[in-house]
């Protein structure tokens, strides 16, 4: 049976990610507060973040700003 989640970004109520996608404090956030639905929206908006602004993941300072992204994305109010 899959777990269910009041998602911050959609508002409602909807299916909640299987496990975490992300680590530390940030993703245990991301687990208990944002739908599958949600997640798969961030990782569209990602990819096109990443590519407008030639960001590479694995490069501290642009992991940093990919990050700061995602929580807005994911927990803004607007």
């Amino acid at each position: 049976m899959s777990r269910t989640v009041n998602c911050v970004k959609l508002g409602k109520e909807a299916e909640g990610l299987d496990k975490p996608t992300y680590p530390g404090e940030l993703g245990q956030k991301i687990f208990d507060q944002v739908s599958k639905e949600a997640w798969q929206m961030w990782m569209e908006q990602q990819t096109i973040i990443i590519n407008e602004n030639r960001l590479s993941p694995i490069n501290p300072e642009h992991r940093a700003v990919i990050e700061a992204e995602m929580e807005k994305f994911l927990f803004s109010k607007s």
